[in-house]
């Protein structure tokens, strides 16, 4: 018997909508810790289009998100429904070129650190509707 679970539904429902998504604490133009500051940076710094959730405005959203993909901390990066991985894997990937291979977009020429893409395109909106 399984129950109906709409947050969990609505999460995994925003990973299969979108190709490239971070659920993270505040949003990419004012992220609300250290590492999700990092992790955006790096998606803009490929100039990657992704889609993005604030876990913050309710604490059952962080909950069934680790629920669902079995990772205790946030950030989490999910590429074509599946998921990357935090902050630390992201910026990682960054520095090889895997992220750039992951997300299907060229890796800059210079060598640039994700903090260095603060003036990056905006990356495309998602309505929160897990609140």
């Amino acid at each position: 018997m399984s129950e109906t679970n709409p947050i969990r539904d609505a999460i995994a429902e925003a990973i299969g909508e979108n190709h490239v998504i971070l659920f993270m604490k505040g949003t990419p133009d004012a992220p609300a810790c250290g590492f999700s500051a990092r992790t955006v940076a790096a998606l803009q710094a490929l100039d990657a289009p992704f889609a993005a959730v604030d876990i913050l405005p309710d604490p059952r959203i962080r909950q069934e998100l680790s629920a669902l993909s079995n990772w205790p901390t946030v950030p989490q990066l999910f590429v074509g429904g599946e998921l990357v991985g935090g902050c630390d894997i992201v910026t990682e990937m960054f520095e090889t070129g895997e992220l750039a291979q992951a997300l299907g977009v060229e890796q800059p020429d210079e060598a640039a650190t994700p903090e260095a893409a603060a003036t990056a395109p905006a990356p495309l909106g998602v309505e929160n509707r897990l609140t």
